[in-house]
């Protein structure tokens, strides 16, 4: 790949970087975009509550309902957020990244069958597709730590 594309590569990395920590930071501090401060987790909302429990619809909604809210779910999609944002932000751990974020846009685009604007695609499909691609490119390697991450990680490849 040539340094444009590199380049292209690396800010698609960081922006999605960014949209995976805003939310973790949001949801967390209740910053006023998508999270109002009183509902912020650190306030005693539930990262999952709002969407999982009003959001969700089609044939699973039944399933989502009843995960909302609860503390393990919580934790666990925080932590993906917060695992995802630093991973694609910093360049590092992307082969993770590029399983774990696929399945949990999935795992999103599962609660709101059908999509709302689409019979079948939307954008935690193509997050999905994106967040899988980006190891496949080294996409850590350019404005990131993915080369030294390599290097320190050699005898563990999954975690590259």
């Amino acid at each position: 790949m040539n340094k444009t594309g590199r380049v292209l590569v690396a800010l698609l990395r960081i922006s999605l970087g960014w949209v995976f920590l805003w939310a973790f930071l949001d949801k967390l501090f209740g910053l006023g975009r998508a999270t109002a401060p009183e509902a912020a987790w650190l306030a005693g909302g539930s990262p999952t509550a709002g969407f999982l429990g009003f959001a969700a619809r089609g044939p699973l909604v039944g399933l989502y309902q009843s995960l909302a809210g609860n503390v393990v779910v919580d934790v666990l999609f925080m932590a993906g957020l917060l695992g995802l944002g630093l991973a694609l932000m910093l360049g590092i751990g992307l082969r993770i990244a590029g399983i774990a974020g696929p399945l949990l846009m999935v795992l999103m685009w599962l609660a709101q069958l059908p999509p709302a604007t689409n019979p079948f695609m939307d954008n935690h499909i193509i997050y999905a597709l994106v967040l899988a691609l980006l190891p496949k490119l080294q996409a850590g390697h350019t404005w990131g730590l993915g080369a030294w991450w390599a290097g320190k990680t050699r005898a563990w490849p999954v975690l590259q």
